[in-house]
């Protein structure tokens, strides 16, 4: 699988990315077998946070034989530096590890949030603490919103920021192009999530996929077409969808793009479909 640099942090993070949600609510037997999968088919990159029910659990055995050779993100939906520490801690425990690759403010959308994180008390003390004591190696972010997200690059030299990067989001909705351009201005590293989004899920709508935040794309040639979309930004790395299923059409996709065209240039940022 190809990889390509985060940021200016010199770290190597294979395309596609592990999002252990895949992991919430399966079996332990099945979610060794996934974590195993994903590392046999060229996965180094791992993404987790304890928002995701009890994926860290689950993750943690299946990923421990494991740990040296991947890239180990983890999140904090807690804003307050009391929280976040305890919130640090156990995940550490129970990813059966003592360092994060990343560690980041999880879900960040609203400039109340920014104001709390980097306040007084706030969540960053957390980060730039673990940062000092060797607990998480580089900084960063995810977030909903492009008023958040800009708010924290202004303030903070952060190492990476995770969002939305999807055609439907990028040429339907605007969303993302301002957090894209601040982010490679301040050689911060990209990651993209909802690479498969197809839209919201509409109101009343049975929602088919439950650990799916958005109706996402089902069949293999429009995933293709999504996925070579988001490769062809200027990100680093795009993190699969909640599904075992999902998992694996996104797999199934990359590989057979693969096949068909040449790795994707991050520099130019150039995307082979408009629309």
């Amino acid at each position: 699988m190809e990889k390509r640099i985060l940021g200016n942090t010199g770290e190597s993070l294979s395309v596609i990315g592990f999002g252990a949600i895949v992991c919430t609510g399966e079996e332990q037997a099945l979610s060794n077998v996934l974590v195993a999968e994903a590392i046999d088919r060229g996965i180094t990159y791992f993404d987790l946070g304890p928002a995701y029910g009890d994926a860290e659990e689950r993750v943690g055995p299946a990923l421990e034989p494991y740990r040296d050779g991947v890239f180990l993100a983890c999140k904090t939906a807690k804003r307050t530096a009391q929280e976040s520490r305890e919130e640090l801690e156990q995940s550490l425990r129970r990813l059966r590890t003592d360092r994060f690759d990343l560690y980041q403010l999880h879900c960040m959308s609203s400039l109340e949030d920014v104001d709390t994180v980097l306040g007084p008390g706030g969540a960053m003390e957390t980060l730039v603490r673990a940062k000092d004591e060797g607990k998480a190696r580089h900084l960063g972010f995810s977030a909903h919103t492009e008023e958040a997200a800009l708010a924290l690059m202004e303030a903070f030299p952060f190492d990476s920021v995770l969002f939305p990067v999807n055609w439907s989001c990028w040429e339907k909705g605007g969303f993302g192009h301002r957090i894209m351009k601040m982010a490679q201005e301040k050689e911060i590293g990209r990651l993209a999530l909802k690479t498969l989004a197809e839209r919201p899920w509409r109101k009343d709508e049975e929602k088919t996929w439950p650990k799916s935040w958005y109706k996402p794309i089902e069949k293999v040639g429009l995933a293709r077409q999504a996925l070579a979309f988001t490769l062809c930004q200027p990100i680093t790395a795009a993190v699969c969808p909640g599904h075992p299923d999902l998992f694996h059409l996104m797999l199934d996709a990359y590989e057979s793009l693969e096949t068909a065209f040449p790795p994707p240039s991050p520099a130019t940022g150039e995307p082979l479909f408009s629309s």
